[in-house]
């Protein structure tokens, strides 16, 4: 009561703080508490203080003091506690608890002029914090908490941090909501534990609530940045029925542009080929992305070339990511924890491709229990097998999975295949290790191969293998980083062994190895940086070709080896200006290096790349700079919220590629090769703009989208009309570099939740290409714009469950492309004696449009807990319509004629049974 009629006093006194400041002191501390030190204080100036004991701690303090004002002397005492002090007139000292006393009130308390409010709005705020002393009505009482030590200089905004743990076990609570009541403001902790929030200065009420945990509720008032941990109780509840929504209305909030997530535990329910869970044939469901046809590897995003994407799998590139001819996914579905796609405004951190990023990470091996997932199917088994290796400090993650795919060839509509064979395998192993709350380790590696012969003579294998080593390190609550170490390996053989004396062997092999750091900073929870460096070491064999046995006339040839490093640098941000308004801008400067050793071509300026036209072959040594080429990449991307579930999004981006694949197949070949950039062949570029519109309806169970977005690209390698491009030693003579374009709109609406969900997709784009010349050899289509070979107008996915009961369900796919671009022969003639075939413009037809419809009945098992094992039945039909769709047209003469004929992949439904199996 003392306190309290002090205040008031000095209120109306207007007694300066400090006043009594004439009388300096000296005194001594050694290893002195701060109890002790305040009695010797007293007795050393004859002051009375008024303190609690409690407040008080027991730490020591040291210090000599001669002839130095009071202040001096409290300021050290109290500098690294809740405490601050007041001196009064009569010799007395008032300490407080967080708080400051003020002996005036603040300026403009009673009001201000018109004229000075401009004035007012640009100061920073000093007025003292006041907050309601008064218990709220409530059953449960709520505790008070006060954070921080005030000071005159009073800022708006303070942030406040800290832990949360399970009260039982003090294992880290991750992704539990921390809500401030009233006031739109939230966060969540990350995976270990941690928050961060920004909260108005004076009285916040926070709220708590995760998915088996206890609720709580806190009194917060914040006088100065601070701590604050969180030990909570488990709670277990029995629920009729449970919803859980994740990322609601992230598609409003997100601000990069172009950005999808696939949903890996859903992509169960979708009926694909041979009941094969495959993400990335999910990803052809979404707007914008697309592949050249049935069975074709590769993808095509927002018209680009299938080479143009970036594939990663935890951090290291995978070269070719699909087994088969692109009918299976080359990525075991059961590893995979996360898939992120950026189709749009690409972040700085990546570089390297034009069109896409697939960010694939694996999951996080478990660290508590054994946990096992496994699949029979007609074609595939998979299994994957997680394990503490410490427990709750380390886990390890193996998945296996092996093709037995013969009889698909045997059933396909052409009976050259029918003595075919195919079979594939693929494994992955991730170890992840926490040092300590600061230090984490992740490994990763991979490996995947493919046999298959296609004709009785002939045997293809081509495989990838990759490996990652990433530290992760928190340098503080703001800062943290990582180091990434990454190799991967792409390479292919073909054996020939024929009934002549032509028989060989051929192979060829592209290699990358990756150091990248990056780092995190987050300077406060509007303002967040990252940056970083990387350095990319290529090496590629072109190819080379042996005879096979002793008989074989074939002349050995091995093409030189193609060495680069590619180096860069980056820093982005992202910029919440307003709650409404964020930008997400950085730069990437990327500097490549074509080194030896090795032999390069000059060829005389204004005329065309022929052997008539070679000046001069250059040697280079090892390691020598053959040729350097840099740009600086911009990516920009803003969000702008209209309302709470209503946004615009716009974004910029552009972006460089140094290396390129060779091919002359209509589509992606696994026999492709990739070509670096040298003293011939320049880097391709691009450039992207993209607006877009994103509205969330009832609560976020329902999305849309609609996006449009312009693409122009330059460099891009094509061929010429006859080429050679495998086991070419100068292959710069066959191919052309040209411009491109591509545009196009993409529209989506989602359903989220309830017995029918699902999604509707359609995407109408243009992707064309233009080679011309001042030379006619090397002018396609008299040099105008000519459709890509993957140009597909109109592309509808509609993917759809419908759940009868918890157990129960049934998935629907259907797909409709508009048919893609071919050559045809438009006539024939015949000079001195020989027939020639005259085509038409390069892609001026079109084959029939393609759709499809597939079903699946899912059928889990009982959801009870204690059980061994929960299972999963999917039983689907891939085109259940039977459609006979050309996967290609070619011509044969015959009897003097050119007829058309057509091959397919699936021209019959085909039905499939799997079973999935959890413990």
């Amino acid at each position: 009561m003392r306190f309290f009629l002090l205040v008031t006093l000095l209120l109306f006194s207007k007694i300066a703080q400090g006043q009594d400041t004439t009388n300096l002191v000296t005194i001594s501390f050694e290893n002195t508490d701060q109890k002790t030190a305040i009695k010797q204080l007293q007795e050393k100036t004859g002051l009375q203080f008024y303190y609690l004991d409690e407040w008080l701690k027991e730490e020591v303090v040291s210090g000599t003091y001669t002839n130095v004002p009071l202040e001096t002397i409290l300021d050290d005492l109290f500098k690294d506690t809740l405490l601050n002090y007041y001196i009064l007139k009569e010799k007395e000292v008032v300490l407080t608890r967080n708080i400051i006393i003020y002996d005036e009130l603040p300026e403009r308390f009673f009001g201000e002029k018109k004229d000075s409010i401009i004035e007012t709005q640009k100061k920073r705020r000093i007025a003292p914090i006041f907050y309601d002393k008064k218990q709220r009505s409530s059953k449960v009482k709520t505790p008070t908490v006060r954070i921080g030590k005030a000071t005159k200089d009073n800022r708006d905004t303070y942030v406040l941090k800290g832990y949360a743990r399970k009260a039982n076990t003090g294992k880290p609570i991750s992704n539990l909501a921390i809500v401030v009541e009233g006031k739109d403001l939230g966060t969540s902790t990350d995976q270990n534990g941690y928050y961060e929030i920004e909260l108005p200065a004076g009285e916040n009420i926070l709220s708590t609530a995760s998915l088996g945990i206890a609720d709580s509720r806190k009194r917060v008032i914040i006088f100065n940045d601070g701590e604050l941990d969180f030990n909570l109780d488990e709670s277990l509840e029995v629920l009729d029925a449970v919803i859980l929504e994740s990322n609601r209305d992230q598609n409003v909030k997100d601000v990069v542009t172009g950005k999808e997530e696939v949903d890996v535990e859903a992509s169960k329910n979708i009926p694909l080929v041979l009941g094969e869970r495959d993400v990335l044939k999910v990803a052809t469901a979404l707007p914008g992305i697309t592949t050249a046809g049935e069975g074709a590897a590769g993808l095509n995003v927002r018209g680009g070339k299938a080479d143009q994407n970036l594939t990663l799998l935890d951090d290291v590139l995978i070269y070719n990511p699909q087994h088969f001819f692109g009918l299976f996914s080359a990525l075991n579905p059961f590893t995979i924890g996360k898939v992120d796609i950026y189709k749009g405004a690409i972040p700085a951190e990546y570089g390297g491709r034009l069109s896409s990023v697939f960010d694939i990470k694996t999951k996080d091996p478990n660290t508590e229990k054994l946990e096992v997932e496994a699949s029979l199917g007609p074609v595939t088994s998979n299994i994957t097998v997680q394990t503490p290796v410490v427990k709750e400090k380390s886990g390890l993650m193996i998945g296996a999975r092996g093709a037995y795919a013969n009889w698909i060839l045997r059933s396909l509509d052409d009976e050259a295949l029918n003595n075919s064979e195919a079979s594939f395998y693929d494994g992955i192993i991730t170890y992840n290790h926490k040092i300590n709350e600061k230090n984490n380790i992740k490994a990763t590696g991979y490996y995947s191969r493919d046999d298959f012969s296609i004709t009785s003579d002939s045997t293809y294998v081509y495989s990838n293998q990759a490996i990652s080593l990433k530290w992760d390190h928190k340098f503080n609550d703001k800062h943290q980083g990582n180091v990434l170490l990454a190799n991967s390996r792409y390479e292919f053989d073909i054996n020939f062994d024929g009934e002549t004396n032509d028989d060989f062997k051929l192979g060829y092999s592209v290699n990358e190895t990756e150091l990248k750091l990056k780092m995190d900073y987050n300077h406060s929870p509007k303002y967040k940086f990252n940056y970083g460096l990387s350095n990319k070491l290529y090496q590629v064999q072109p190819g080379s070709i042996e005879p096979d046995g002793d008989g074989s006339i074939i002349t050995p040839l091995t093409i030189d080896k193609e060495k680069a490093l590619e180096s860069a640098a980056f820093i982005s941000g992202k910029f919440d200006f307003t709650p409404k308004f964020s930008v997400n801008a950085g730069i990437r400067y990327s500097l490549y290096n074509a080194l030896g050793e090795g032999s390069q071509r000059r060829y005389e300026e204004n005329r065309p790349r022929n052997e008539g036209t070679v000046i001069d072959t250059i040697q280079y040594k090892n390691n020598e700079v053959i040729q350097t080429y840099d740009g600086l990449e911009a990516r920009f991307s803003a969000r702008y919220i209209l309302w709470p579930n209503f946004s615009l999004k716009a974004g910029y981006s552009n972006t460089y590629q140094y290396i390129h694949t060779l091919s002359n197949n209509t589509t992606v070949s696994p026999i492709d090769t990739w070509k670096l950039s040298d003293l011939n062949i320049e880097p391709q570029r691009a450039q992207q703009i993209s607006f877009g519109a994103f509205k969330n309806f009832n609560e976020g169970v329902y999305e849309l989208s609609i996006e449009g977005f312009y693409k122009k690209l330059d460099n891009i390698l094509d061929f010429k009309v006859g080429s050679q491009i495998l086991l070419n030693e100068n292959v710069e003579t066959e191919v052309l570099q040209g411009e491109g374009k591509a545009y196009g709109v993409e529209f989506l609406l989602r359903k989220n939740s309830g017995k029918l969900n699902g999604w509707l997709s359609y995407t109408y784009s243009r992707s064309l290409i233009k080679l011309d010349s001042e030379f006619p050899e090397e002018v396609v289509n008299n040099g105008n714009f000519f459709p890509a070979n993957y140009d597909k107008p109109h592309d509808i996915s509609l993917v759809t469950n419908y759940k009868f009961t918890k157990r129960f369900s049934l998935s629907a796919n259907f797909v409709y492309q508009t048919g893609r671009p071919v050559t045809f022969p438009v006539g024939q003639f015949t000079l001195n004696g020989s027939e020639f075939v005259v085509f038409s413009d390069r892609n001026r037809f079109r084959i029939p449009d393609f759709y499809r419809l597939d079903l699946g009945f899912n059928v889990e098992g009982n959801h009870k807990n204690k059980k061994l094992a929960h299972s999963f039945w999917t039983i689907s039909i891939y085109n259940v319509l039977g459609r006979n769709n050309p996967f290609s047209v070619f011509f044969v003469a015959e009897d003097g004629e050119i007829k058309p004929l057509q091959s397919s992949i699936f021209s019959i439904p085909v039905p499939s049974i799997t079973y999935n199996l959890k413990f």
